[in-house]
């Protein structure tokens, strides 16, 4: 072959290596993004929590981006209740093909989606909020291993509450409870520690998921128990009816007010009027101090101008970190980043032992360097650690908290751990 012929065939190998090389990398740049399904409460009784969790996403979804590692948040609304979040849930895995389903938000929602859609289809569910006790022997009954949460179960709340009605003083309590597996459950808990810390439960009345336009003839029999103290024990869209009314009927001259992390609210000193509710305590869920918890912060007021009003936003954060976390684990190690491969994924990237990792983009880089050199990693979240143990469950602290007069109406007492 002519010496000028061998160099134009080199040459064109060397075009052709050069170019495919580029369609390869071009190609590993654009692969698609792990779509994640997050299931809110957009609408219902918990609207208001629901806005601030999918601020959470829209910051994580820039970071995992910037990381290098982009995720996909496909939302869908629960409006807080059973029916229409089943639906939401079915949307997302059967059309959406989510890999990993982060919320419900409500026990009462999140049961019947793991019982329905979540467990049958194989598809790791990881709820931010739903502290029902249930959920942590739903999985061992069912023989499966797809419901998580990254919040503590009310086992741990119920137990602060009760000393806290003791140590203020309280003897005789009710609660007006939303009846769900949410409100059961934490009733159910509060009433065993009140009562073994010296109290009695004189009262307890339940109340519908759906919003009633008057609660008056429920509070007329919680009144006639003639307790010291009321547990609001419940979401905003009904307790900012009934409250408006407690206040009306004058019950507050000779009832304080006790409550939880549903009645945590924003929304209601605005419309009760701040100076009505300030004084009164109430327990949820907590986060730890660290540099989780700073970087978490930190990022959401730059995007958003304030910090997360709502409680469990930084347990939404974490439930969507560490899935994505796992999904880097599948990739890393060579697997297909199928919804079980990333439920097999999620202890390996949330427990230790492993090199910690926090929140953040530069935590993330750190941890996806991590992964492809083969390391263990273990993510400490913003709202605590994300230790799941064999039930899917974490243990976090529970924060004491009151209302005050000014914004953002509420502040943190303590942090106590059962």
């Amino acid at each position: 072959m002519p010496k000028r012929k061998k160099l134009l065939v080199f040459a064109m190998i060397v075009i052709l290596v050069f170019s495919a090389s580029l369609i390869w990398a071009g190609g590993a740049k654009e692969k698609p993004p792990v779509k994640i399904g997050c299931l809110i409460p957009l609408t219902g009784p918990l609207a208001e929590f629901g806005q601030g969790y999918r601020k959470a996403g829209d910051m994580l979804e820039k970071q995992f981006e910037e990381a290098g590692f982009p995720i996909a948040l496909k939302y869908g609304d629960t409006e807080t209740s059973a029916i229409p979040g089943v639906e939401a849930a079915r949307t997302l895995v059967d059309i959406e093909r989510v890999k990993v389903l982060i919320g419900a938000a409500s026990s009462g929602v999140t049961l019947p989606i793991a019982q329905t859609v979540s467990i049958p289809k194989q598809v790791a569910q990881i709820s931010n909020a739903s502290t029902s006790p249930l959920l942590s022997v739903l999985p061992a009954d069912e023989g499966k291993d797809f419901l998580f949460r990254t919040c503590p179960s009310d086992a741990l709340q119920g137990v602060i509450l009760g000393k806290l009605a003791a140590d203020k003083g309280y003897k005789k309590a009710a609660v007006f409870w939303v009846n769900n597996a949410y409100g059961q459950g934490l009733m159910e808990e509060f009433k065993a520690s009140f009562e073994s810390h010296g109290g009695k439960l004189v009262g307890s009345v339940p109340h519908d998921e759906k919003p009633a336009p008057t609660y008056v003839a429920e509070l007329k029999k919680i009144m006639q128990s003639e307790p010291d103290v009321m547990l609001a024990l419940g979401y905003p869209g009904q307790a900012t009816v009934y409250l408006k009314e407690f206040f009306e009927a004058g019950y507050n001259k000779n009832v304080d007010l006790l409550f939880c992390d549903g009645t945590k609210s924003v929304q209601m000193p605005e419309a009760l009027g701040a100076k009505n509710l300030a004084g009164f305590v109430g327990t949820a869920p907590g986060s730890v101090a660290g540099a989780s918890l700073d970087n978490f912060e930190a990022a959401y007021k730059a995007m958003h101008g304030n910090l997360p009003d709502q409680p469990f936003t930084s347990n939404f954060h974490d439930g969507i970190f560490v899935a994505a976390l796992a999904a880097a684990a599948c990739d890393a190690a060579g697997k297909d980043m199928t919804p079980i491969n990333i439920r097999d994924m999620l202890r390996e990237v949330a427990n230790p032992p492993g090199e910690v990792v926090v929140a953040g983009v530069d935590g993330i880089k750190k941890a996806l360097e991590l992964l492809k050199a083969g390391k263990a990693i273990n993510y400490e979240g913003a709202a605590g650690s994300v230790d799941f143990d064999k039930n899917g469950d974490v243990v976090t602290p529970i924060e004491v908290w009151q209302y005050i007069e000014k914004e953002p109406y509420t502040e943190k007492i303590r942090l106590e751990t059962p």
